[in-house]
């Protein structure tokens, strides 16, 4: 069975110098994870005013350049005290949806990708075989949607949908195609691209190492399709999945195995964040539904 805690997994501790036995968080050490992409996350999960510097175990400094991050201890070093972030990232499960404001998000992000973005599998004559080893994913949650445009996050999109009464969310910009396990892995935070490191596939658990996608990049003929995702909603995912995982113990994982005939939310209310994934699941459904313009 599955452990909740996100920090079972890690192999590398990030400390406070000047307190050494507080844990500030940590992570799993995935292919291409660089001493500069460890910087970053640490930029994320806390609060700086001036320059800070890492050092490892031996006390030596950890430069940031792009060689390959060593699994172990590390101490920040900041002329000041070091406080975590209280931003708290959105919780998320594995959403499959379907209603009226679904199906042309789902027929615009397949005509333009027609393939899993991040492990590159192909669809084959889906005119004959269909689309049952595809799903569309969502980058920005539908669950949110209030949030989103509370955020003005509508003013990351450039490519309105079709249907602008299917509100801004869904905007092809806001969706990929992925496989069943991709779409699961990049739901709870496993998986995320950073646009910021030449859209590097970052891995934050051993299940991103099945297909060897950590560390890869998305090609370029996704990047220079101008209804591409916008960087500024790649983004978000990464610092969410940073504070998801990273972050003092990491948030706990979201069940999303429910075998025919499961008592589903005597299984969520007895669950991590019971109320919030309640509250999530909920309004999945209801924002796949009708016009919300």
């Amino acid at each position: 069975m599955q452990s909740n805690n996100r920090a079972d997994g890690r192999d590398t501790f990030i400390y406070d110098s000047n307190h050494r036995d507080t844990l500030l968080g940590g992570l799993w050490v995935a292919e291409g994870i660089t001493n500069a992409n460890l910087y970053c996350m640490v930029d994320i999960i806390c609060l700086f005013d001036d320059t800070f510097h890492i050092y490892d175990n031996n006390e030596k400094l950890v430069e940031r350049d792009e060689k390959p991050l060593q699994p172990g201890n590390y101490f920040i070093v900041y002329n000041g005290s070091i406080t975590l972030t209280e931003e708290a990232p959105l919780l998320r499960a594995l959403s499959l949806h379907s209603g009226s404001r679904i199906k042309s998000f789902r027929d615009a992000v397949r005509e333009r990708d027609r393939r899993c973005v991040i492990t590159g599998l192909r669809s084959q004559r889906p005119d004959r075989w269909g689309w049952d080893f595809f799903e569309v994913a969502h980058i920005f949650p539908l669950a949110y949607e209030d949030h989103w445009n509370q955020s003005n996050y509508s003013r990351w999109i450039t490519v309105p949908p079709a249907n602008e009464s299917d509100g801004s969310i869904h905007s092809v910009q806001n969706g990929m195609l992925l496989t069943p396990n991709m779409h699961a892995l990049f739901d709870a935070y496993i998986v995320s691209i950073n646009p910021d490191d030449n859209y590097k596939i970052v891995g934050f658990g051993p299940e991103a190492t099945d297909e060897n996608i950590a560390g890869r990049h998305l090609d370029q003929t996704f990047l220079n399709n101008p209804l591409r995702p916008t960087d500024q909603l790649l983004r978000w995912h990464y610092r969410q999945a940073v504070l998801v995982n990273v972050k003092g113990l990491g948030e706990p994982y979201m069940e999303n195995d429910f075998p025919p005939g499961s008592d589903i939310m005597t299984e969520i209310m007895d669950g991590p964040k019971a109320a919030e994934r309640m509250e999530y699941e909920l309004f999945s459904r209801f924002n796949a539904m009708g016009s919300r313009a």
